[in-house]
């Protein structure tokens, strides 16, 4: 079924060759598996380009005030000019690696409809013709260095039936009044669906508080509290 503001297809277009050729120096660092592996089948590899506190292997996301840029965003221009394309701030930046025979199963991701505060968009930066993304039942043809925006509360999924990886770098931006004019333009009908608040997985909790607590300063340390009391409320 065809929901309204289910997604848009912006009007950015990257070099694939420039983002293929800073992931294969990429692929040669260290990947942290996806932290819900009930949501997948296969391998779903993730580094960070942007995280909680810089670092590499920190892939949570969610609405905080602790992002910084990792280390290896600054070793590549191309990924940096992705991120300075969007004219507004940045949560969680990352590659996303689904390798062949891979598949996430359908699931919904809570508070990234757009009229919620914040978005997520995706640029491929390797994908092929035996990969399959769908957002509701629908058919999704994202091409390599093309850019999109989709409502990830809508039900999704992804397979891999090919013999390459499909890597999309995937960017959590918050909404502002650059990104209001830009998604009107691109046909974004606002009030056409209600918002709902991004909100933490409880067995996602503790990777978050692990990362918090590595970052180690004074507002960290205040978040994992609150984060823990939170968490012994749903206890």
């Amino acid at each position: 079924m065809l929901v309204p503001n289910s997604f848009l297809h912006l009007p950015f277009h990257f070099d694939p060759d420039k983002l293929k050729a800073e992931l294969r120096s990429c692929l040669q660092q260290s990947w942290t598996p996806h932290f819900n592996p009930r949501d997948y089948r296969g391998e779903w590899n993730i580094i960070a380009l942007r995280s909680l506190g810089g670092r590499e292997h920190h892939i949570t996301a969610y609405p905080n005030p602790f992002y910084q840029n990792t280390p290896l965003l600054q070793k590549c221009p191309a990924f940096q000019e992705v991120l300075e394309a969007f004219e507004c701030e940045k949560h969680a930046v990352r590659l996303m690696a689904l390798m062949p025979g891979g598949y996430i199963r359908e699931h919904c991701d809570d508070g990234l409809e757009y009229e919620g505060g914040i978005f997520r968009i995706h640029v491929p930066i390797t994908t092929h013709a035996q990969v399959s993304f769908r957002l509701n039942g629908q058919l999704i043809p994202m091409t390599e260095g093309s850019c999109w925006y989709a409502n990830f509360e809508l039900p999704h999924a992804v397979q891999n039936r090919g013999s390459a990886p499909r890597v999309h770098l995937v960017m959590d931006c918050l909404r502002n009044a650059w990104s209001d004019a830009l998604f009107k333009a691109n046909g974004y009908v606002f009030g056409a669906a209600p918002a709902k608040t991004q909100t933490i997985r409880p067995e996602d909790i503790p990777l978050v508080i692990d990362s918090l607590l590595q970052m180690g300063t004074e507002a960290a340390l205040k978040e994992v509290a609150r984060l823990r009391r939170v968490n012994s409320k749903k206890i």
